[in-house]
């Protein structure tokens, strides 16, 4: 790991002390269902949704007695919650029937799940597992790309590269400082740059501090 990727994460270890995975969960399938359900949905959204069905359903047993109406009943303040719940649904008898009732440790495996992607796959086997992974979403990307981590156009070569440039032990942090940094400084449409830490390493701030904020130096 280069030297500027290593003061990037010690800073971002500095300034968001608390990062961590925010969908609630106690197990590694109701990780699974949050995930599924948190894509173009705020985590906070889906907690609120989750924290009363998780009261009711705990376990793929329960899940499995679940009709679509009562799923739908939880997850329609949600959007596109009509297709994850039709997900989830051909995901629980799945995860009974090909695998024994638990949650998949695998890459290979998790991604032929129903509603299941790299992001959601990577975001189940660091967090529920311990897995080294890191789950790219929209704030990996942007801030990993921005701050010039890497440089890279799509989601799937910002994994690849994120891999490669940062030690494997610090995969699982760096994608919980990466989303908390984006959630709190580095915004998709306004980036507090005069207040973030990263400035002076950052190559979006390098190329656009004249254009930013007057008062800033």
């Amino acid at each position: 790991m280069n030297k500027k990727n290593k003061e990037v994460l010690e800073i971002l270890y500095r300034t968001h002390p608390d990062a961590e995975c925010e969908l609630h969960h106690e197990t590694p399938l109701q990780l699974l269902i949050a995930t599924i359900l948190s894509a173009q949905a705020t985590d906070k959204k889906v907690n609120e949704v989750t924290d009363k069905m998780f009261q009711k359903y705990k376990t793929l047993e329960d899940f499995l007695q679940m009709t679509m109406e009562e799923l739908e009943s939880y997850i329609k303040v949600i959007g596109l919650y009509r297709s994850k719940g039709s997900n989830l649904m051909k995901l629980f008898p799945i995860l009974k029937e090909k695998h024994g009732g638990e949650v998949p440790r695998t890459m290979e495996e998790l991604i032929l799940l129903p509603g299941v992607g790299r992001k959601t796959a990577n975001v189940v086997l660091s967090n529920a597992y311990g897995v080294p992974a890191i789950a790219v979403d929209t704030h990996v990307f942007r801030v990993a790309n921005r701050i010039g981590i890497v440089n890279e156009e799509t989601v799937e070569k910002t994994e690849e590269s994120l891999m490669k440039k940062l030690d494997k032990n610090l995969w699982i942090d760096a994608h919980h400082l990466l989303i908390f940094h984006g959630r709190r400084i580095c915004s998709a449409r306004s980036p507090q740059c005069g207040a973030c830490p990263l400035n002076h390493l950052c190559t979006y701030y390098k190329k656009n501090k004249k254009t930013l904020i007057p008062k800033e130096k």
